[in-house]
């Protein structure tokens, strides 16, 4: 059995993977969860037509570098490790001309790195309705704005939802298992009967 040793091969085979099923079961709403965030942006980049939605509850992020739990650079094309498509085009990732805000979007917030203007576009994303989710009690309060605001700049049509402005309190990252998943489950059902064409 081999083991699995980098995030980029991870992300590959989950890419790989993501898109086969969709070529056999047809259009879906991609969820992701943490770690697997970069995965939903890989899947739609690679069967655009087939990804009617991506909820990304609290995704691996924030683009470009790690933070809380990681430091150093991270996710060298903003979402992900690997290749996802730019227009125009990229062929490595150091084309990306990216460049630190100069000051975070409120306290306790990540300064977020962002393209320097014209941002690229993530054409095979720009089409599909995207969700990032974060909990209140969740260390990704500090950062999932970023994710939120690169997609936008980035042509991505993406709503950053913070649980606590819907009214629904205390949850931690692990959203699923809480007692009142059922009132999170009835929020990502609301947005995607209002977001689905």
């Amino acid at each position: 059995m081999e083991t699995v040793i980098s995030n980029e091969v991870t992300q590959q085979r989950n890419q790989d993977a993501g898109a086969a099923l969709l070529d056999k079961i047809g259009p879906a709403v991609v969820l992701t969860h943490s770690q697997s965030g970069a995965f939903g942006w890989l899947i739609a980049d690679a069967r655009p037509q087939l990804v009617k939605a991506i909820v990304a509850i609290e995704p691996s992020g924030p683009p470009f570098e790690a933070t809380i739990i990681g430091t150093g650079k991270a996710r060298v094309w903003g979402p992900t490790d690997i290749p996802i498509t730019y227009d125009p085009p990229v062929k490595d990732p150091g084309e990306l001309a990216v460049e630190r805000e100069a000051q975070a979007d409120g306290p306790d917030l990540f300064v977020c790195w962002m393209q320097k203007a014209p941002a690229r576009q993530l054409v095979n994303l720009k089409n599909i309705p995207v969700m990032v989710m974060a909990a209140e009690a969740s260390y990704h309060q500090a950062y999932d704005h970023c994710t939120a605001k690169y997609l936008n700049q980035a042509g991505v049509k993406t709503e950053y939802i913070r649980l606590q402005d819907k009214g629904i309190y205390g949850n931690g990252h692990m959203v699923m298992i809480k007692k009142n998943n059922l009132d999170i489950a009835r929020l990502v059902d609301g947005w995607l009967q209002n977001n689905l064409r």
